[in-house]
């Protein structure tokens, strides 16, 4: 039982000495945490004392920012007071500067600006009409019109009487027509069409562009003196120029008959001698007929047919030699109706006087003498009776 008892005694002072060990732990906790707590304040004491200026140095700045307030008044109060002369000082002495040395050292420098002109709509007068200036056949087939009517105008282009396009006329009155699209070859015929109110040109420009390039084109002014080429071939083809058929009449007349460029006149002489011209239809074909009286049989003649330009130059030229056969004694010949011909042109060739193209279109059982067709066979009466 005793042994048990003091186990019991031991058990006991075991426990309050583990309380205790708890006991002194917690004080000494405390007792660092007061420590740490007086730490703290006291840095906090002494960040505050190094931070708050003394009272000695709050009382110089106050005095100094006083003195700096009354200066700036005493400064701003003069300034106000002389702005005005001041700047009148500042603004005379950089002139007298820029004059004296600026602007004399410097060159001139004028810069002209022109003054771009309204549009002024004139009033068109009745007596100014278009007229042209040129018209070129460009390498590619296209054309390049110009001419000139009043300024500030519209004018339009009429190729083979349809308006193909409207240019404006500037201050000068000049325009300039060039279309993108080139022209097949073939007759043109131009003119030139004012609007507002209409005004036609009196003038007409023919051109044929030719199959074979601008070379062999022809650009031709048609006015009521008479016709001026504006651009003539530079080259001649075979075929620019032919002789299709000479017929010589008992009547001592010959007619030749061929193909040329639209619009150029060609010329027939026998033996040197001139004996007529005759102008190329805008279908390529010419018709001449002259009085040459009685050919010998058996001799020799040279005839040549010519081709002129605008200025009367020979540019081309056919001649032909033969020898006069003996005449058959037939009183009639026939002809063979090409595109453009009429019983006009035909019976002054032959008959000698247009007026006797009723003879042919009575031989010919023709009703209507203005209707005629291509490749149609004509018996001629070359006595000029019927």
């Amino acid at each position: 039982m005793a042994k048990k008892n003091n186990k019991n005694v031991n058990m006991g002072k075991t426990k309050r000495s583990t309380d205790d060990l708890i006991n002194d732990a917690i004080a000494q906790q405390n007792d660092w945490l007061e420590n740490r707590r007086e730490y703290t304040r006291g840095f906090l004491k002494s960040l505050n004392l190094f931070a708050r200026p003394s009272e000695k140095k709050v009382a110089e700045s106050q005095s100094t920012e006083k003195q700096s307030v009354e200066n700036a008044r005493t400064r701003r109060t003069g300034v106000a007071a002389y702005w005005f002369p001041i700047l009148c000082a500042i603004f005379v002495v950089l002139m007298a500067v820029w004059v004296a040395f600026i602007r004399d050292s410097r060159p001139a420098h004028v810069v002209v600006v022109p003054a771009v002109p309204e549009p002024v709509v004139q009033e068109v007068k009745r007596d100014a009409v278009p007229t042209f200036d040129i018209v070129r056949i460009e390498k590619n087939g296209g054309l390049v019109i110009a001419g000139r009517w009043v300024p500030h105008q519209n004018i339009s282009i009429v190729v083979n009487g349809k308006i193909v396009a409207t240019e404006r006329t500037d201050y000068a009155g000049e325009f300039v027509y060039a279309p993108v699209n080139s022209y097949k070859p073939g007759n043109y015929t131009i003119s030139l069409l004012g609007t507002n109110p209409e005004v036609k040109s009196e003038d007409k420009v023919f051109v044929y562009i030719s199959e074979h390039g601008y070379k062999n084109s022809v650009s031709l002014l048609m006015t009521k003196d008479g016709s001026t080429l504006l651009q003539m071939p530079a080259m001649l083809q075979d075929g620019d120029l032919s002789v299709s058929k000479i017929d010589y009449l008992d009547t001592g007349r010959i007619v030749v008959t061929g193909d040329a460029l639209p619009r150029l006149r060609v010329s027939l002489a026998l033996d040197g001698k001139y004996l007529g011209f005759a102008r190329v239809s805008d279908h390529h074909h010419f018709g001449l007929g002259a009085d040459i009286g009685t050919l010998e049989s058996g001799k020799e003649y040279s005839l040549a047919v010519r081709l002129h330009d605008g200025d009367g130059r020979t540019v081309a030229t056919v001649t032909h030699d033969f020898v006069m056969p003996e005449m058959t004694g037939d009183d009639d010949t026939f002809y063979t109706v090409r595109r453009g011909d009429c019983l006009w042109i035909i019976a002054r060739n032959f008959l000698r006087r247009g007026v006797l193209f009723s003879i042919i279109a009575e031989r010919n059982n023709i009703e209507n003498p203005d209707l005629i067709f291509p490749k149609q066979l004509l018996q001629i009466p070359t006595s000029g009776k019927h």
